[in-house]
């Protein structure tokens, strides 16, 4: 059934902005005043939004058989009344498309301080199955549309009738949608998810229909406004999301396609006409992406993205004449939690009220009647000129620091309300990167009282928030990869490379690796490739980091194998975790197992050494983090909780050894990363951050010199990256890298393979189906002349050992020394010369100087003379010497011209300046 909110949010005057009024948008949850909490969103299944709003109600799906009034008054939320009341049938009032059961229930709600309605006021069906999906005409008083099993039912909501039913579907519908002219609706269904049956109001088959999507997994299907194009949201055969553009009138392609990412869960599309703004938010997730989509161009560009403390179950865009347009609130998004209804609202960066942000948006009152548009009428909505006073509405998302999860630095201006701040909203390709603060804690550049108020809203940005990814040019790359295997444990990264070769495993029985140089890339022969035959199933491999010549391999020919990893520092050294649930270290100079440790009561997930070497982390599926100091003792020092879920985890020490970053899955297999203090593990982690749903385990890589770490999972076409800071907020969101198809393993090479000219802070390897792409993640830099010593600071020399594995197991310790990048015909940015700083106003006394037209054109003549020369030089011609007068009355009988005569007059003089015959 639905719960009914009162929200008594007075309209006011707002509209969308043109399209690129906007495109620097900010969207943040609301403070928790704002929030509706106390609630229990229901887990019915069905292809809905599962919440909606109108300017006085927000109804959501709730627990089964229950109806309640629940007032925002007793959510400590501010009330006012709304000036238009919420009716049924309303095209801009109803609230539509939940999930009702077998029959279509229209409920006329009753003003502020009554009761609720016991029983619906209309009930229309059967409609032959549950209906999954309603939407009310855009123009016309009480005509509902409604989708159940294969057929789309149009009501008369007054006669309680069907207009007409469209069943001409193949299969589940998954979704409908009026054109905002009323004009035609839209559909898709699991056929290939396709955005199809364009139909009329009069029509009982479709216009037009196309394969849109080509996974049969949930999709979705708005209009674009009055304009002839549809946004379609689906996945694809490689099972990513995707986002299609549509025109109807060359409906046989779409216009462009954008994949997203690898979630499974479906995405729920919220499009709004006025500003061309695009939200979606999957189901179960808790990141809310923003687009602004052109269909002109065509062109979808990320506005921003937006991370919330809890998961997705439902989504609704609040009408527009309930925006705080003082605020330049243009967009306000509903999230449906478990337990709150949370608002978010995207901001324009502006003071006061704005009217070219505010134009007319479309008003209160339905154009026509059900009757009169089943006949043909068609006239359209009129439009709403706006309040003469903008008022600023409760409920919007305008404190100067929302909270966001996983963070608990407060801003100076909370007075003591422990609102933390978000982290970098920036996103890839994203406009509105400008947004965020420029300087950080981290950048080394002082901030001005405006920057420091901005980064008070958005909390510190990375300096490396503007990294970009690249896949290098197609000479770099290794191709007719043949026979790889893909079924690697979770345990394994699929594949290992150092700065000379690349180790892959084989499909082929008796695990052979092929091993490869990565200084011959190209296309391989069709015939056989250099292989070494390792007798059993690769488990796991890795390279000897101070003998580039040799592989370690971990395999099932004695017992299994979970993972092995050599010591940072100390050279022929190797740990092992196995299914006996121990950790071995051994000696391999000596062929020998030195070191057992014990404790772990499940399988090791992952384990690592810390930087020095000194102690070894490892995390398993019971649940816990372990650290251990191995020449001490077998038994762990320290134990902590780890990640909830049991799918997999990995772990990897940050920030000089102090911190430790664990990814992982929580109960609900959403991906998430934590942060614990290495001396404070049973305190619990510091931070925790949810990335999305995929069924993969993040793969972590962390730059030791950035503290940037990298994060993706086999079967991903993306790459996360976050700034790792040991201060609130901790992780700093930087630009993600996303390829076109998944890969099969991403691992990261040495830093020596950057290339510091193109400011170039890490390389990977991609590994596709059948090849092998470097990627480039470098920062963009203008003066790249010089080498950019922040980016850059001593490397540790990683190919040297500090001391040998027998000193090591002694006692005793070593440090490796660290060498600059820089090469010698590079200055540090650091030296670069300072430029003298460009006044960037103009000051007063130009105004006051102000020169009228006269003396414009007196300053214009003068300077054009005095191109040609001085006024007083004499002209050429006066230089000339002409004939005498007798000469012209000999030749033309009394100085005239003489048809007749052969003699040819003197031509005249050509203006002072120009060249002469």
């Amino acid at each position: 059934m639905l719960h009914c909110v009162l929200s008594n949010r007075a309209p006011a005057t707002s509209s969308g902005p043109s399209k690129t009024e906007f495109s620097p948008d900010v969207g943040f949850p609301s403070l928790s005043q704002a929030w509706i909490g106390g609630i229990r969103a229901g887990s019915i299944t069905s292809c809905g939004n599962h919440v909606k709003a109108s300017c006085r109600w927000i109804a959501f799906n709730g627990s089964p058989g229950v109806l309640r009034d629940q007032s925002l008054e007793k959510q400590q939320a501010q009330v006012k009344r709304c000036r238009h009341p919420a009716r049924s049938g309303s095209p801009a009032r109803g609230l539509t498309d939940l999930f009702l059961g077998l029959q279509v229930k229209v409920w006329r709600l009753p003003e502020s301080g009554q009761d609720m309605p016991s029983n619906a006021g209309l009930t229309m069906g059967p409609g032959g199955g549950p209906v999954d999906m309603l939407q009310f005409h855009p123009t016309a008083d009480g005509v509902l549309a409604s989708g159940a099993g294969k057929r789309v039912t149009v009501w008369d909501v007054a006669q309680q009738q069907p207009l007409t039913a469209l069943g001409s579907h193949e299969d589940q519908l998954q979704s409908l949608a009026w054109k905002r002219d009323g004009r035609l609706l839209g559909t898709s269904c699991k056929v290939n998810a396709q955005p199809a049956a364009i139909l009329t109001a009069m029509s009982l088959v479709p216009l037009q229909s196309v394969s849109g999507h080509e996974n049969n997994k949930d999709s979705r299907l708005l209009w674009m406004g009055s304009s002839d194009c549809l946004i379609s949201v689906g996945f694809s055969q490689m099972r990513e999301r995707e986002v299609k553009l549509w025109d109807v009138r060359q409906f046989s392609r779409a216009m462009l396609t954008v994949a997203l990412d690898t979630s499974p869960g479906a995405a729920i599309p919220l499009y709004d006409a006025d500003t061309g703004l695009l939200v979606l938010a999957g189901k179960g997730e808790n990141l809310l992406y923003c687009f602004e989509a052109a269909p002109a161009q065509p062109a979808l560009t990320q506005v921003t993205q937006c991370r919330t403390e809890g998961s997705t179950r439902g989504l609704a865009a609040v009408p527009r004449l309930a925006l705080d347009v003082m605020a330049c609130e243009v967009l306000r998004i509903l999230q449906l939690t478990d337990t709150a209804l949370v608002p978010v609202s995207y901001l324009v960066p502006r003071k006061d009220f704005h009217e070219d942000l505010f134009p007319d948006c479309a008003g209160m009152l339905p154009a026509t009647s059900a009757q009169a548009w089943w006949a043909g009428d068609s006239q359209q909505v009129s439009v709403t000129r706006g309040l003469s006073s903008p008022v600023a509405l409760p409920g919007a998302a305008t404190a100067p620091c929302p909270p966001f999860s996983n963070t608990s630095n407060t801003c100076p201006t909370d007075e003591g309300s422990g609102y933390s701040s978000p982290s970098s909203l920036a996103s890839p390709g994203s406009t509105a990167t400008s947004l965020s603060a420029s300087t950080g804690p981290s950048s080394g550049f002082a901030s001005s009282p405006s920057q420091k108020s901005l980064q008070c809203i958005l909390g510190p940005s990375s300096r490396f928030r503007h990294a970009q990814g690249r896949v290098l040019h197609r000479d770099t790359h290794l191709t007719n990869l043949r026979g790889l295997s893909l079924t690697t444990p979770g345990e394994c990264d699929g594949f290992c490379a150092n700065h000379q070769r690349v180790a892959l495993p084989l499909l082929s029985a008796g695990g052979q690796i092929a091993v490869l140089e990565l200084s011959k890339p190209g296309r391989l022969p069709d015939t056989a490739v250099p292989t070494i035959q390792n007798g059993a199933a690769v488990a796991d491999l890795s390279w000897d980091p101070f003998d580039p010549q040799r592989l370690a391999v971990a395999g099932e020919d004695g017992h299994k194998i979970y993972s092995i990893r050599f010591h940072p520092v100390a050279s022929d050294l190797l740990v092992s975790s196995s299914y006996d649930m121990t950790v071995r270290i051994w000696e391999l100079s000596a062929g020998r197992e030195v070191l057992c440790l014990q404790g772990h009561t499940d399988q090791i997930f992952s384990l690592s050494w810390s930087p020095d070497g000194k102690k070894l982390a490892t995390v398993s599926k019971d649940g816990r983090l372990r650290l251990y100091e191995p020449r001490r003792s077998p038994k762990p020092e320290q134990e902590g909780p780890g990640p909830e879920g049991g799918r997999g985890a990995r772990l990897v020490w940050v920030c000089s050894g102090d911190y430790l970053l664990v990814s992982g899955f929580d109960s609900r297999s959403e991906r998430r990363i934590l942060l614990y203090r290495a001396q404070a593990l049973p305190d619990g982690p510091l931070s925790v951050l949810g990335l999305d749903v995929a069924p993969s385990t993040l793969l972590p890589f962390y730059d030791e010199d950035t503290s940037v770490v990298f994060l993706t999972g086999k079967g991903d076409t993306r790459v996360f990256l976050y700034e790792v800071t040991p201060e609130p907020p901790y992780f700093l969101e930087c630009n993600s890298f996303t390829s076109n198809e998944p890969h099969k393993g991403f691992v990261f090479l040495p830093k020596t393979a950057c290339e510091v000219r193109e400011v170039e802070f890490a390389r990977a390897l991609r590994l596709g189906q059948s090849t092998l792409e470097p990627v480039a993640f470098h920062v963009p830099r203008v003066k790249k002349e010089y080498f950019q010593d922040d980016i850059y600071p001593p490397t540790r020399v990683w190919w040297e050992p500090a001391l040998s594995g027998s000193a090591w197991l002694a006692g005793k310790d070593g440090q490796q020394r660290h060498a600059s990048m820089r090469p010698a015909d590079m200055t540090p940015v650091s030296e670069a010369p300072k430029e003298a700083p460009t006044r960037k106003f103009v000051p007063a006394s130009v105004y006051l100087e102000e020169k009228s037209d006269e003396q414009k054109k007196e300053e214009l003549l003068n300077a054009m003379v005095a191109r040609l020369g001085n006024r007083d030089d004499p002209l050429p011609q006066d230089s000339f010497e002409g004939v005498d007068e007798d000469e012209w009355v000999g030749a033309g009988g009394g100085g005239g011209y003489d048809p007749c005569s052969r003699a040819v007059p003197s031509r005249p003089s050509p203006p002072p300046g120009l060249p002469q015959d």
